[in-house]
């Protein structure tokens, strides 16, 4: 785990996907298996001899990330009101890029496991007016993403915007290897909209616990919906151990997969939150936050500390601190809009965690 941290230096995200486009999969083999050990796997090239490393490349991020946070009583209006906050840094960073405003759908047929479609067009709200490119709405769902976007009203969206409903589990793809029992390699196919530099990732989670990572926040919507689900196999369940641990082997195949798959801009609905045995099978927590960041992990961490967990206890996001992914050091991210201490609560984590984690 150590030699893979030292991989993510830039915190430029968009640098860092097209760096590692060439050396991550040769650094990681390399750490954890040693040169020449992978086969060559249709959709990725043989990488034979891997690149030296000249320097260290782990470099914590020093400056502060800007965070904000709403609390109110409009799902809509505050989603669109934390955007507002950080308007500037948004529109500067989209350039001419595609967006792909990606929800979390992860069941077809639970409304709370879901992002709400009144988050979504709150970001549509706030980015049309900016942008005159249709915008893609995309989701990979572990289920019928079809269905899911028919059962929660998603194709109206297409109606009252510039937009396009997307199923990315009909993308093409490409190989990528993540760790499995016995930190055996496991290739899994990479859905290529999320590996494309050209693309503006604006990630709309619903704020919820976990059932293996404690929590499912910005960055997880967005690197875990990566591997494709092409309704005959699916490869996001790859990423998981079979026995659930803190340091669950999930946790550092989140962080692996991050140095590829990243989001651009993290928006975290948690106006009607999920506790408990979250991701699917909680129960509301009324919490009436919104939170969002061009810094994802930042906005994770606050997230984190809002459901009253400790960040540093999230191995993934103190993983990807260390990497230098973004500022994850609660002490030096700026929240602004609502005080934090007005938005602090105690959510009931997955019982399985609870037992884990001893909380």
């Amino acid at each position: 785990m150590k030699g893979a941290v030292l991989m993510g230096k830039n915190n430029n995200h968009l640098k860092r996907r097209d760096f590692l486009k060439e050396f991550g999969l040769g650094a990681i083999g390399m750490v954890a298996f040693g040169q020449g050990v992978f086969p060559e796997v249709r959709g990725h090239r043989n990488l034979g001899a891997f690149p030296k490393i000249s320097k260290q490349l782990y470099k914590k991020v020093i400056e502060p990330s800007r965070v904000s946070l709403v609390k109110g009583n409009d799902r809509r209006q505050i989603v669109y009101q934390s955007l507002k906050m950080i308007e500037d840094e948004v529109l500067a960073s989209i350039g001419n890029k595609k967006i792909v405003v990606k929800p979390n759908i992860v069941l077809s047929n639970r409304p709370l496991a879901v992002t709400h479609i009144d988050a979504v067009r709150a970001v549509l709200d706030f980015l049309t007016p900016h942008y005159k490119k249709q915008i893609i709405i995309g989701e990979s769902g572990v289920q019928n993403t079809w269905e899911g976007f028919k059962n929660y009203g998603y194709f109206e969206l297409e109606k009252e915007y510039r937009a396009k409903i997307v199923d990315f589990n009909r993308d093409s793809y490409q190989y990528w290897y993540v760790f499995g029992e016995g930190m055996r390699p496991l290739p899994v196919r990479i859905i290529n909209t999320f590996l494309d530099p050209d693309i503006y990732i604006v990630s709309v989670a619903r704020m919820k616990t976990h059932d293996t990572v404690l929590v499912t926040l910005s960055l997880k919507n967005a690197i875990m919906a990566s591997p494709l689900n092409d309704y005959k196999k699916n490869d996001k369940g790859l990423l998981h151990a079979f026995t659930k641990s803190v340091s669950d082997i999930c946790h550092f195949n989140i962080f692996h997969l991050a140095q590829k798959v990243y989001p651009d801009l993290a928006i975290i609905d948690g106006f009607e939150a999920m506790e408990g045995n979250g991701p699917g099978d909680g129960t509301p927590f009324d919490s009436r936050v919104v939170l969002a960041s061009r810094d994802a992990l930042a906005a994770d961490t606050i997230a984190a500390r809002v459901m009253g967990f400790d960040p540093r206890r999230i191995l993934y996001l103190t993983a990807m601190t260390e990497a230098g992914m973004g500022q994850g050091e609660v002490e030096k991210i700026n929240v602004i809009g609502t005080p934090l201490d007005q938005c602090l609560y105690k959510f009931k984590p997955h019982e399985k965690m609870a037992e884990i984690y001893k909380l």
